[in-house]
């Protein structure tokens, strides 16, 4: 008896078409998801799209609301503070377990990647900056070796993404993130997962602080003022 499986590729396309118009904003937060104007654009049927809809919910990318339909996320200003809260707590035993347990060669690595992030901001490219940085965090995940914690920041990090503002928009931002960056890699190098992890946690929490507007009460006293 055949038993085929049909293949996800298209529901999966979709998602990530739909992805990336919420990332560039072209899909806004609090925009409603017109699911037959998108069908049609897309030359689809509803069922994948729909599919493709609760990939981005389970994200959190998508808000899924009773006889309204799906909406692009928003994010208020309580979302930010709880998530940079909880990202600081993640990256920060991150830091920890890499100065800890990373050997010269990956500490090394993660030298090279400070390096290339310092030469982005003697250009002053901002945008290089920002990708510099994300990639920095992505090898630290890796070298840390913590799939499941890897995943749930990369998850947080996409959420951050429905924000219109980046704390290295803010003037003097990239400059004191490269300091906090300097912070991260001298713990690391000295196997101080006591410092990482604190310099890691003043990091994460600086860039909430940096965001444009700031929340007008204080984030943690750990914060930098």
């Amino acid at each position: 008896m055949n038993d085929p499986i049909a293949s996800p590729a298209l529901y999966q396309e979709v998602a990530e078409r739909l992805r990336r118009r919420i990332f560039a904003h072209e899909l806004k937060p609090g925009d409603w998801i017109d699911e037959s104007a998108l069908a049609e654009h897309y030359g689809i049927s509803r069922t994948p799209l729909r599919e493709a809809i609760k990939v981005l919910a389970a994200e959190g990318l998508v808000t899924l609301k009773p006889r309204r339909g799906a909406f692009v996320t928003e994010l208020a200003e309580r979302d930010l503070d709880d998530i940079y809260a909880v990202m600081a707590l993640l990256e920060g035993q991150c830091a920890a377990e890499v100065a800890r347990h990373a050997d010269a060669a990956d500490i090394e690595r993660l030298g090279a990647a400070h390096e290339l992030l310092a030469g982005r901001h003697r250009a002053d490219d901002v945008d290089a900056f920002f990708e510099a940085n994300q990639a920095f965090h992505r090898m630290l995940h890796e070298v840390a070796g913590n799939r499941w914690l890897a995943q749930i920041v990369e998850d947080l990090r996409k959420v951050l993404k429905l924000n219109r503002h980046s704390s290295l928009q803010r003037a003097g931002r990239p400059t004191a993130s490269l300091r906090e960056h300097d912070a991260i890699m001298m713990a690391l190098r000295a196997r101080d997962a006591t410092g990482a992890e604190a310099a890691m946690r003043a990091h994460i929490l600086a860039g909430r602080a940096a965001l444009v507007p700031p929340t007008a009460r204080p984030l943690n006293s750990a914060a930098p003022q």
